[in-house]
């Protein structure tokens, strides 16, 4: 989803942050980086330059769900921060369209997003 606002110092390329103390978050973050590759930078919430440079996204929203941020400045989280930096990669773009194209789509990609979030310790082991 989208936030309604933007960052005074956007980057140069988009840049996903998210959990770097979850596991089940990091293993697909390597997917998603393998999926991407140089397009999309990834980061840890915890690494001291995202409050720094990034004040306008409250550290609690970080903690919640991924945050992809665009070079001109725009803040999406949750399915569509991820279908958004996937869709750096021409080839990976369907589901970002599906998501753009289908409200229905959408929500259900939103509610599970948020239902995995919640139960990533859960995730985590199944997916082991």
């Amino acid at each position: 989803m989208k936030l309604d606002r933007h960052v005074a110092a956007p980057p140069p390329k988009p840049l996903m942050f998210f959990d770097g103390d979850c596991n089940f978050c990091a293993r697909w973050i390597r997917r998603w980086q393998q999926a991407t590759g140089d397009r999309v930078e990834y980061l840890p919430f915890q690494d001291s330059r995202v409050a720094q440079q990034f004040p306008e996204v409250p550290r609690e929203n970080f903690a919640t769900s991924v945050h992809l941020i665009e070079p001109d400045g725009a803040v999406f989280f949750g399915a569509e921060a991820a279908f958004r930096a996937l869709a750096h990669n021409p080839a990976k773009g369907r589901p970002l369209r599906w998501y753009q194209q289908s409200p229905v789509f959408a929500n259900l990609a939103e509610r599970a997003y948020r239902f995995v979030a919640g139960h990533r310790a859960l995730f985590s082991r199944i997916a082991r």
